[in-house]
C-alpha cells in the first residue's frame, strides 16, 4: 500500500462512529431479529433481510473503508477479520503513529487477490447502469406478473391477499405493456407471465440492460455495496440499505398485494393516478441511486484502476 494513502482515525473517534452505525442498523436489523425469534413473518420490512445475502450481524460490523488506520488496543479485534492487517513501522510512521503502536487498515491486496472478479463485475454493473437512459414505463408490473393466473402454480406469497383477487390482478397483467429489464425480478414470473414479457433479460445479457430507472437495480446498489464490504465505508453501505428499504416499501405499494393492515397503503398503477403517482416515485429513486452509484464508484475507483493496472 502506499503510505500517503493512509488516514488515520484515533480509537475514540472510530469508536464514536462505530457506535452510530450500530444504532443506525439495530433500527432496522432488531425488529427482524425479534420478528424471526417469534416465527412472524412482514412483506415489506424482512426483504432485505432475507432475499440478499448479508446477514445483520454482517451489516452492523462497521468498517471504515480502504485507506484508513484504526488505532488502539480496540483495534486488533479486527486482525480476526477478514482483509484486514497489520501495519509495519515505516506506516505507522507515516500516519504519525509510533512504532508498536497497535493499528490495523484494509488489506488491499489480499481483497484485490481475492475478490477481483466481484470488483470488476460490480464496476461493469455499477458504470454501465448509470450511463443508460432511464425508463420509467414498466409501473412496477413485475410484481403483478410474479402472481399472474398463479392458482396454476405455487402460490408466491400464500399469507398475503391479492387487492384485486386473482382474476382482477390477471386483467390487469393482460391489460398493460410489460416491459421489465431486470433479470433477478423476470426470473420470478410465473411461467404464464414469461412470453409477456416485451423484454428477455437473462444472467447473461444483464450487463447491457440495467438502467436507472429499474427500481431493483436501484435496490441492488445495496447488494452490490456489501459484496465490497470492507472497502467500502459502512456509511455508504447503509446509505445504499435505506435507498433500497425505502424502494422496497414502496415496489410493494404498487404490488398487487393488499398491505394496508401492514401500514402499506396501495398505489393503485391500475389507474391512470396510479400510474403517475408511481412514475412520481420512480424518478426521484432514479435520480437518489445515480448520485448514490457515482459515491460508489468514485469509492472503489481506485482498487478499480489499480486490478486493471495489474491486469495489463
Amino acid at each position: 500500500m502506499v503510505a500517503s494513502r493512509l488516514r488515520h482515525l484515533p480509537q475514540e473517534q472510530w469508536l464514536g462512529l462505530e457506535a452510530v452505525h450500530h444504532a443506525r442498523v439495530a433500527r432496522y436489523a432488531d425488529p427482524y431479529l425479534a420478528r424471526r425469534s417469534a416465527g412472524k413473518k412482514h412483506p415489506v420490512e424482512d426483504f432485505l433481510f432475507t432475499y440478499y445475502t448479508q446477514k445483520p450481524g454482517q451489516l452492523q460490523r462497521w468498517h471504515p473503508g480502504h485507506g484508513v488506520v484504526l488505532s488502539g488496543e480496540g483495534a486488533l479485534e479486527r486482525t480476526s477479520w477478514k482483509f484486514y492487517r497489520t501495519l509495519d513501522d515505516d506506516e505507522l510512521a507515516s500516519v504519525g503513529l509510533a512504532a508498536g503502536t497497535p493499528a490495523v487498515t484494509f488489506d488491499r491486496d489480499g481483497f484485490l487477490a481475492d475478490r477481483a472478479e466481484a470488483l470488476r463485475f460490480a464496476g461493469i454493473i455499477l458504470t454501465g447502469t448509470a450511463k443508460r437512459p432511464a425508463q420509467f414505463g414498466c409501473f412496477g408490473l413485475h410484481e403483478w406478473a410474479m402472481v399472474y393466473r398463479q392458482e396454476k402454480f405455487e402460490l408466491r406469497h400464500e399469507y398475503l391477499k391479492l387487492r384485486l383477487g386473482g382474476e382482477g390482478t390477471d386483467t390487469v397483467v393482460e391489460e398493460n405493456r410489460i416491459r421489465c429489464s431486470h433479470f433477478d425480478a423476470f426470473r420470478f414470473y410465473t411461467p404464464d407471465a414469461v412470453p409477456l414479457n416485451e423484454l428477455t433479460p437473462s444472467r447473461e445479457n444483464q450487463r447491457t440492460m440495467e438502467q436507472p430507472g429499474c427500481l431493483h437495480a436501484n435496490m441492488d446498489l445495496y447488494k452490490w455495496a456489501y459484496k465490497l464490504t470492507p472497502a467500502l465505508p459502512s456509511e455508504l453501505v447503509m446509505d445504499a440499505f435505506e435507498l433500497s428499504w425505502r424502494i422496497r416499501a414502496m415496489d410493494m405499494q404498487a404490488s398487487p398485494y393488499d398491505l394496508e393492515e401492514w401500514g402499506y397503503p396501495p398505489i393503485r398503477i391500475e389507474t391512470p393516478q396510479g400510474k403517475s403517482e408511481y412514475v412520481e416515485y420512480q424518478r426521484a429513486f432514479a435520480a437518489e441511486s445515480q448520485e448514490l452509484r457515482a459515491r460508489v464508484l468514485q469509492a472503489v475507483g481506485p482498487l478499480l484502476d489499480e486490478l486493471s493496472g495489474l491486469a495489463a
